[in-house]
């Protein structure tokens, strides 16, 4: 099979599909793989590194996307790149379609290309073999990110997460404690912090108190209690999820304004859309925003920033169904797993994802 493997084009995303290490995996079982020109650059990867793992070298984006009937990427096309694919052409990406605008799924319909959606790629014990590795990454990522937002430089509060003697640490917020929201409670509280973890999900409170030895507080995210720690909190992180729908609105805009000034929200949710009704997709140029005194960071491909360590936990997660496509084909792949079958969304012109499904019957739309 002919793989191609195009640079990532979104703004301060360093990441690439797959390591030099997973092409030779590739090619020396006979597939032909495509690396677009200087794809691994930001992760540490050289052309040389993937020619000599097998690899042809292509020198234009647009050869990139179209030189394989597989395209393994990491974050969604852009529009100008969902253009060039062609019918039948299978794309894997963290598609992220709940929150995408209809004219991206439009187009990918009107040209017949096969969506494969790594973040809805789920396991029949509901484990997410290639989401949950990357959000363990963001979780633990995150008081990294915090730390430096609470700096005056930054447009924070002036505090250290951790406190010091005779100062009291940072309040932290933690709404959804999935992979992405207990990695950050751990962190967090690792990093000194004081943390508060909140979930609908009796067990996942459970389960953050038991990781983390009861030095992170649980409370049920009923309304009450959300709209009560934000009174108090200096960081708040998003971190609800519900793979292939849109995140809930946990934030409005009456709870945000109970919030101290210059306090700081991490909204993890905002690939899905976002959970704070004044949350809205920023770049790694431009991270941050500021509402009714509340600093906004709201990058959805977060971890773009972690090239070389993201490319290794992509690639990882990502190989194993690069093969299984590779070595059996799609059909053959999609009825021998069935992990597979759920990331698929779109095929043959039509919406075959039920979350997609919803989303297009609720808005009127045709699936």
């Amino acid at each position: 099979m002919d793989i191609a493997i195009p640079r990532e084009r979104r703004p301060g995303d360093y990441r690439v599909a797959l390591t030099p290490v997973a092409v030779r995996e590739l090619t020396t079982r006979g597939h032909r793989v495509f690396v677009e020109h200087l794809a691994g650059e930001g992760s540490g990867f050289s052309d040389q590194a993937y020619r000599e793992a097998g690899a042809h070298i292509v020198y234009s984006h647009e050869e990139a996307l179209q030189r394989g009937e597989l395209v393994v990427k990491v974050a969604r096309p852009l529009q100008e790149e969902l253009e060039l694919f062609y019918e039948g052409q299978v794309v894997m990406a963290f598609w992220h379609l709940a929150s995408a605008h209809p004219a991206k799924v439009r187009t990918l319909m009107a040209h017949r290309v096969t969506v494969l959606a790594l973040e809805t790629v789920q396991d029949d014990d509901g484990y997410f073999p290639v989401l949950h590795p990357i959000g363990k990454l963001a979780g633990r990522f995150a008081p990294h990110l915090a730390g430096h937002l609470l700096r005056n430089d930054a447009g924070g509060k002036g505090i250290l997460l951790g406190g010091v003697p005779g100062v009291p640490p940072a309040e932290v917020v933690i709404i959804g404690v999935g992979s992405v929201g207990t990695e950050a409670a751990l962190a967090f509280a690792n990093a000194g912090a004081s943390v508060y973890a909140l979930d609908i999900n009796p067990r996942a409170l459970e389960r953050v108190d038991r990781d983390s030895h009861g030095r992170v507080v649980t409370l049920t995210a009923t309304p009450g209690n959300v709209r009560k720690v934000l009174t108090f909190a200096d960081v708040v992180l998003l971190a609800v999820n519900r793979p292939g729908y849109r995140a809930p609105i946990v934030i409005t805009r009456d709870a945000l304004r109970t919030m101290r000034p210059r306090s700081l929200i991490l909204d993890f949710a905002i690939d899905q859309g976002g959970a704070a009704e004044t949350s809205r997709p920023t770049d790694h140029t431009n991270p941050t925003y500021v509402v009714d005194g509340v600093v906004h960071y709201c990058v959805p491909n977060v971890t773009g920033v972690l090239g070389r360590t993201a490319t290794h936990v992509i690639s990882n997660a990502l190989l194993p169904w690069v093969q299984a496509i590779a070595e059996h084909g799609l059909d053959a792949a999609l009825a021998q797993y069935p992990a597979l079958r759920r990331g698929l969304h779109l095929r043959d012109g039509r919406i075959v994802h039920e979350a997609l499904k919803a989303r297009y019957a609720s808005e009127g739309g045709s699936a």
